[in-house]
């Protein structure tokens, strides 16, 4: 429902407006009882700091150490005391600079900000941070004992006012010098995207962090420092650009009401050699220090995280129904790729507009955009569900009745309509003056779809035509399903964070709803042009009281839940931040909100039956996450252009994929990283398919009825319906991370995972697109769509970010398979990379094994694993691998096609499932054997090779 974003090279003419200066452009006074929430004392937090709402899980947490100042360092009087055999921290702030480093004597300290004023503070996390009071934080023993352990590497940064604000921007210093840093912005209210630059000019607006590089102490403990905004009390807080070369620090509460001057643990920044343990270090000690969020560690995941499944939104959109639901997943079934979860997006929802009759569901709501104004007025699913009759379907199903061509006419008729007012606004823009033909055109188109509508309505009142006693609605839908698709595990259902887009519809239902006027926070003014925010804003928002958050919550998932769904995706999560004001603000607004959810989830969907959507902004991930475990990486997946640049349907694609792999460095540390659905017919769904394949989360996607691509989709899925699900979440590698992979001409997009015996690099040619920062808006760039040119090594693969796959950084040689070309190749360690050129949206997969040698004497060979190389992630389907003490290599491998290892010696057998089965070897290495699908053993073949 979004344009895709993307990141890129800053150019000095192209800077983004400081907001050093900028005044707030509205003022909107609150009641004055919401002051109270104010000089309330949290954990680790100076003494105006409002007091947490109670969360799930939550243990209670002891006053905070009073802060006092001196010169421009801020210390606490009453915290642990570091031991003299501690190290130092390696943050220093005196003589107005910020310095990192220079505590060892191996190399001089290194000045990250310079001009920085005195009202700045740097507080050590360590004299901030007592392990030993179990009180200090909620966070697992272990957990604290490991932010202890790297305590020396990291300090609060944040600054003091002198008069009290709801908002403040405060400059925190200048970037002295180019330095590369790596960053991921706000470029909407809902989507984060990533930036890179070398100047404080270079930043955007409501940057969310920065990774500098700092070379100079590459290796001294210090060669990256991440800078994290924190929320603190009722404050949120981001990064902007300042005058020159400036680096902005703004606090905000969202609410006049609500102001404070102390905003000392406003910001953190933490220093390390390693870019990813820098940044999992610093959300380990932002854990430890709010207490309002978990790690993704921390939590279980959904079941579907490992599973096949579909979503309606492109089949249908808002025009969704039980035949064509059925009839989606009958066609994957059918096929032999059976989804194991369907997610039933926008649409089943009982919403209505408020100039509608209060008790019936809005007509003519076909395309995203038509509901942004609607409010839920019920509880339950719309009329074209609610009709449904438990069996319908089981006696007279879709393919004897259902005309699965409807759907993609009615949404091309609304497409027409769309597009026609398009044009009646770019006449009117051009002076046109007589716009009449335009109306009477649309005129005509509007009673065109109306038939369309009416032809269904008739066709799926054929599913009421039965005298049935059992269940009805959604439920006996629901039911039905399950029948025919015994393998369907799991059925989510969309909704807004505050029921519907519009909220929800005040007096139509038990609840305290009123509508709230949507302002957006003056840190979004720099934000892309964005249809959702105009409706909202033009609409406003049904807004529940956050006294009973919790019962709408309820109110929902309890009724959901009793009809057979077993998640929801969560959506249009930051509308909150709209309708603070007289609610204390958005970080209180947030909690109410957020501690509700959490507990509805817990107690309706197993604690893990929920996906986050439209929630790319800090607050969300420091507050919503206690129980949510996977979420949106990236905006949303676009088929084509919607401002109609013909060459979107392609660069669009790359955009996204970008953003879903520097999003996922730190939305990681919360949540399983979601790369969305795609369709498997369009253009580019080999290229989307790749990644999906290698991205660590769920595969999924939006084909709509009739539009498949079975050959691909078997490439990503089991015949069960599960994945071979990497170990990690895909990443830029360390030689992407301050690069511009989307339109510097030159830069190749580079992923890493792991998988239990080796890894694997994505290789994507993405260029042809990004964030155009004097426009604020993504835009193609045409001559950056061309080839380009990379290199792969072992080095790539982040062997060491997880314990069990650290032992193959230091293999002596690896076998690499290329999955487009389907060579194998021998590299080391020393050896020159591989190099590869990709055309335009092409993509090469390199799967990295480590050469073993098993055996002795005349057995002795050198062997490594690969996988199975029907799949895009070969090396996902080794389940397991035994050497035996006669020159046996024994390996379970899950799934069915061919078998590829690399073996210097042809074996004297092979065996599939104890049986002796053919093989091929080649001179180069390659060996080849194929296995089947083993149904009783859930598609595992045993597999043994004899040298």
């Amino acid at each position: 429902m979004e344009p895709a974003p993307s990141f890129s090279a800053t150019l000095d003419s192209q800077r983004p407006a400081s907001i050093e200066n900028s005044s707030q452009p509205y003022t909107i006074r609150a009641r004055a009882t919401l002051c109270s929430f104010l000089n309330i004392a949290l954990p680790m937090a100076p003494s105006n700091e409002s007091k947490p709402t109670p969360k799930v899980a939550a243990t209670a947490a002891a006053a905070a150490p009073k802060l006092t100042t001196t010169g421009s360092t801020a210390v606490a009087s009453k915290a642990a005391t570091p031991s003299s055999s501690a190290p130092p921290c390696l943050f220093s702030l005196r003589d107005g600079a910020l310095t990192v480093g220079g505590g060892t004597g191996k190399a001089a300290a290194v000045a990250l900000l310079t001009g920085v004023p005195g009202n700045v503070t740097l507080t050590p996390f360590a004299e901030a941070f007592d392990p030993t009071t179990k009180a200090s934080s909620d966070a697992p023993e272990e957990l604290a004992s490991q932010a202890a352990a790297n305590a020396s590497r990291g300090a609060f940064l944040g600054f003091t006012l002198p008069s009290p604000a709801s908002r403040a921007p405060c400059r925190v210093g200048r970037l002295p010098s180019p330095r590369r840093f790596l960053s991921v912005f706000r470029f909407k209210t809902w989507w984060s995207t990533a930036w890179a630059g070398r100047r404080g000019r270079d930043l955007q607006m409501e940057t969310q962090w920065v990774l500098l590089e700092v070379p100079e102490l590459a290796g001294a403990g210090a060669g990256y420092v991440f800078v994290l905004p924190l929320v603190q009390g009722s404050f949120r807080s981001a990064v902007f650009p300042g005058e020159d070369d400036g680096v902005v620090v703004c606090a905000e509460s969202g609410s006049a009401a609500v102001t404070g001057t102390d905003f000392r643990r406003i910001a953190y920044v933490h220093a390390g050699d390693d870019p990813y343990r820098v940044m999992q270090e610093a959300y380990l000690a932002a854990r430890v220090h709010l207490g309002t969020f978990r790690l993704i560690q921390e939590k279980a995941l959904p079941p579907m995280a490992d599973r096949f499944g579909w979503c309606t939104w492109d089949a249908f959109y808002l025009t969704v129904d039980p035949p064509g639901v059925w009839q989606g997943v009958s066609e994957f079934a059918d096929a032999g790729v059976p989804p194991r979860f369907l997610i039933i997006d926008d649409g089943w929802q009982s919403v209505n507009r408020d100039d509608d009759p209060p008790q019936e569901d809005a007509r003519g709501l076909v395309l995203g955009g038509d509901q942004m104004t609607a409010r839920l007025y019920r509880f339950d699913e719309c009329a074209r569900f609610r009709g449904y009759r438990e069996g319908a379907l089981i006696r007279r199903p879709p393919e004897v009745f259902y005309d699965k061509s409807m759907s993609k006419a009615v949404v091309r008729k609304a497409a027409e309509i769309e597009n026609a007012g398009k044009a009646k606004k770019k006449a009117a823009q051009g002076g046109a003056t007589d716009l009449s033909s335009f109306d009477a055109k649309v005129a005509q188109m509007r009673r065109e779809l109306d038939q369309l509508l009416v032809q269904r309505d008739a066709m799926l009142a054929k599913l009421g035509d039965n005298d049935s006693d059992g269940e009805v609605g959604l439920k006996a839908f629901l039911k039905d399903m399950r029948r025919r698709f015994p393998g369907l595990d799991d059925v989510y259902v969309w909704q807004a964070l505050c029921g519907g887009w519009g909220g929800v519809r005040p007096g139509a239902t038990h609840l305290d709803a009123r509508v709230v006027p949507a302002r957006p926070s003056p840190g979004l003014a720099g934000t892309m042009e964005d249809l959702a925010v105009d409706r909202i804003i033009e609409g406003g928002i049904g807004l529940v009281h956050p006294d009973q958050a919790g019962d709408l919550y309820e109110s929902m998932h309890s009724y959901l839940a009793g009809a057979g769904v077993t998640g929801v995706k969560v959506d249009v999560v930051h509308t909150l931040e709209y309708v603070c004001e007289e609610h204390g603000g958005r970080v209180e607004l947030a909690k109410a909100y957020y501690d509700g959810l959490s507990k509805s989830i817990a107690k309706n969907f197993a604690g893990t039956g929920i996906i986050a959507s439209m929630q790319q902004c800090n607050d969300f991930f420091f507050l919503g996450t206690r129980q949510v475990a996977m979420g949106r990486a990236g905006d949303d997946f676009w088929f084509e252009d919607p401002n109609g640049d013909p060459m979107g349907v392609f660069w669009l694609q790359g955009a996204h994929m970008v953003n879903c792999a520097y999003n996922s460095l730190w939305m990681g540390q919360f949540i399983l990283p979601d790369w969305d659905m795609f369709q498997s017919d369009h253009a580019c769904a080999a290229f989307h398919a790749a990644s999906r394949a290698i991205c660590g989360g769920p595969v999924y996607v939006s084909d709509s009825l009739g539009g498949h691509d079975f050959a691909l989709l078997r490439r990503l899925v089991f015949p069960d319906g599960t994945v071979p699900r990497c170990l990690h979440y895909a990443l830029p590698t360390r030689d992407c991370l301050f690069k511009n992979p989307l339109f510097d001409q030159q830069t190749v997009l580079k992923i890493w995972n792991l998988n239990k015996f080796g890894g694997v690099i994505g290789a994507f040619n993405c260029q042809g697109a990004g964030w155009d920062p004097v426009e604020h808006r993504v835009r193609g760039y045409s001559h950056c769509y061309k080839p380009v040119s990379g290199d792969v090594r072992p080095a790539d693969v982040e062997w060491g970010q997880r314990e069990d796959t650290s032992a193959m950084a230091k293999d002596a040689s690896y076998a690499v398979y290329r999955c487009q070309t389907e060579e194998l190749l021998l590299i080391t360690p020393d050896s020159e990379p591989i190099q590869f050129t990709l055309q335009p949206s092409s993509f090469e997969l390199f799967t990295f094994a480590p050469v073993t040698t098993i055996g002795g004497g005349a057995a002795k060979a050198r062997f490594a694993l690969i996988g199975l190389v029907d799949l895009l992630n070969c090396g996902g389907a080794i389940v397991d691998v035994q050497h035996g003490s006669g020159g046996e290599v024994m390996m379970k491998v899950k799934g069915e096609g061919r078998l590829l290892v690399y073996s210097d010696v042809a074996p004297k057998k092979s065996l599939v499932d104890g049986c002796e089965a053919v093989f091929e070897w080649e001179n180069g290495g390659k060996l080849m054997v194929d296995v089947t699908w083993n149904q009783e053993k859930d598609g595992v073949s045993d597999v043994v090779f004899c040298f």
